[in-house]
């Protein structure tokens, strides 16, 4: 049958929404198909829809495999031989007879399925397209507004509203509250296409997150001057960062920290009181291990095997060292990638331990 106006549609649809009209015409062949299968012939034949823009011309097929007759009983899509003799006298076991037919109720069943399958595929590309445009943004800094709170995942709306974020239990930072109707700055964890469940993971407590809020607040950072060596974090507790300057005129630190420590208050402001500790990086790997215990200051580092060393403290330092729960040195040895024993003054002098190599001097 002829229907210049439904393929003149399709070709409208491709312009508007720049879907090609390709993907509609095996969309709706598939659903036109399922559709009359279901509603007309039910399980008794397959139907083949064949659609062709350039005639304009919308062409339905029964296709059904021949059987012996003495077969018990017939299965989806089959028919006795004797039957279908009386339709083409050739036709004999195994063949596939098809025939063309003309739909009856055509307009209201076309109309309907055209416009299921037309909105799905358009919500679809749709959604595929922006996915796409989301994929650049991993690994970066977005701010949405919370739309959704539920027992264990918080929905947010990202960008303009085009996509929705999905901050999952382990992303989220112990302490902090989310409401809906709240804007949230989050850290773009992963873009995941699974078909209908496409999401965009975001996460509060990634170290990730840590770093894109100071290249927000440190214009050094952003522009490369300043570079992160490392970063480990407890989300909500402490993070430790540790930096370099690639131009020695720069004070890394200082440029982290800002006027009065404008900028470095900023980020914890951001985090919820979240504890910062900004580490100046070192290649020796002894001294780096001096920096990353601070705020306690370190009299000594003695390395004992490969990637192992003995951190020596005042004894009254000691507890500030470690921190609560082991916290600091359990964070210091994230970030440096060592194992570090942190000893009191007294204690190592007990064991006879000399530094090999002294921190040097701020």
């Amino acid at each position: 049958m002829v229907n210049k106006d439904f393929f003149a549609a399709l070709a409208d649809l491709e312009r508007e929404r720049g879907i090609g009209e390709e993907v509609f015409i095996e969309a709706l062949s598939n659903a036109l198909a399922s559709a009359y299968k279901k509603q007309v012939f039910g399980e008794t034949g397959n139907v083949e829809v064949r659609l062709n823009p350039e005639k304009n011309t919308i062409r339905f097929f029964l296709l059904r495999t021949v059987v012996e007759d003495d077969k018990e009983e017939l299965g989806d899509g089959e028919i006795y031989l004797d039957e279908a003799q009386e339709i083409k006298k050739s036709a004999k076991v195994g063949d596939v007879l098809t025939e063309e037919f003309v739909p009856k109720d055509f307009s209201r069943i076309a109309a309907q399925t055209a416009k299921q399958v037309i909105l799905q595929k358009i919500h679809e590309t749709e959604r595929d397209n922006t996915l796409s445009e989301f994929s650049d943004k991993e690994g970066e800094l977005m701010s949405g507004l919370i739309r959704k709170v539920d027992m264990r995942n918080v929905y947010i709306e990202l960008g303009k509203g085009q996509i929705e974020g999905v901050m999952l239990p382990q992303d989220q930072t112990p302490g902090e509250k989310y409401e809906a109707g709240n804007r949230i700055k989050v850290y773009v964890k992963r873009v995941r296409n699974g078909g209908r469940n496409a999401q965009v993971l975001v996460s509060r407590s990634a170290p990730g997150l840590v770093k894109r809020l100071f290249e927000e607040e440190v214009p050094e950072m952003k522009s490369g001057t300043i570079v992160v060596k490392a970063i480990s974090r407890e989300a909500g507790h402490r993070t430790k960062i540790a930096i370099a300057s690639m131009d020695s005129r720069v004070d890394a630190v200082g440029a982290c920290v800002g006027n009065k420590g404008a900028r470095v208050n900023a980020v914890v402001a951001e985090l919820g009181g979240e504890k910062i500790d900004i580490v100046l990086w070192s290649e020796n790997p002894l001294e780096f291990i001096a920096k990353a215990l601070s705020p306690a200051t370190v009299i000594s580092v003695t390395q004992l095997s490969e990637k192992s060393a003995v951190a020596v403290v005042a004894d009254d330092k000691l507890s500030l060292a470690i921190g609560r729960e082991g916290q600091n040195a359990r964070l210091a040895a994230r970030l440096t990638g060592w194992k570090i024993d942190v000893k009191s003054e007294s204690a190592a002098a007990k064991m006879n331990l000399e530094s090999e190599d002294p921190p040097a001097e701020e």
